[in-house]
C-alpha cells in the first residue's frame, strides 16, 4: 500500500457531512473513512470502495482495521496479486511476519512483478531482516 496524500475517489461535495468536515470538525480523511463505511455497511463486498477503505485506513495508521479489510478482499478476490500484496503489507505492519512473507509469496506467484516497489515499501521494513524475505526475493527477482 501507498502513502498517498490523494485517496482513490472523493465522496460526493457538498451536503451537511461536507459541510461538517470542511468546518474542522472531521478531517478530509477522516470523512472519507466514515463515507466509504457507510457504502460498506449498505454493500460489504464492493471491491473498489474496500480497495480505497484498506488504502485510507493504512494511511490513518489504522493497521488492524486496514488488515480486517485486506482479509475480506483477499477472500474475495484470492487471485488479485495485488490483493495479496497489500495483505502482505498490513501483515507486516502488524508485526505478522510470517504471515505477511506467507502472503507476499502468493503476490509474487499471481504476477505482483513491481519488485522496485516492493523493494521500497516502507511497509514492508519489518520483513528486510528476514532470511524467508531475503530467499523470497531471491526466489522472484528477474535474473539479470
Amino acid at each position: 500500500m501507498s502513502a498517498s496524500d490523494e485517496p482513490f475517489a472523493h465522496p460526493p461535495k457538498g451536503g451537511a457531512s461536507s459541510a461538517a468536515a470542511s468546518a474542522g470538525r472531521l478531517s478530509q480523511l477522516e470523512f472519507d473513512i466514515a463515507f466509504y463505511e457507510s457504502v460498506l455497511q449498505r454493500a460489504p463486498d464492493y471491491v473498489d470502495v474496500l480497495r480505497c477503505q484498506g488504502e485510507l485506513l493504512t494511511r490513518k495508521g489504522s493497521h488492524a482495521q486496514a488488515l480486517a479489510i485486506d482479509k475480506r478482499l483477499a477472500a474475495l478476490l484470492p487471485d488479485d496479486c495485488v490483493v495479496q500484496y497489500n495483505l502482505a503489507c498490513s501483515l507486516a505492519l502488524m508485526g505478522m511476519r510470517r504471515e505477511a512473507i506467507a502472503a507476499l509469496r502468493c503476490a509474487l506467484e499471481a504476477g505482483y512483478d513491481d519488485f522496485d516497489y516492493l523493494e521500497a515499501d516502507s511497509d514492508l521494513d519489518a520483513l528486510r531482516d528476514e532470511g524467508a524475505y531475503q530467499a523470497l526475493l531471491r526466489e522472484f527477482l528477474p535474473k539479470e
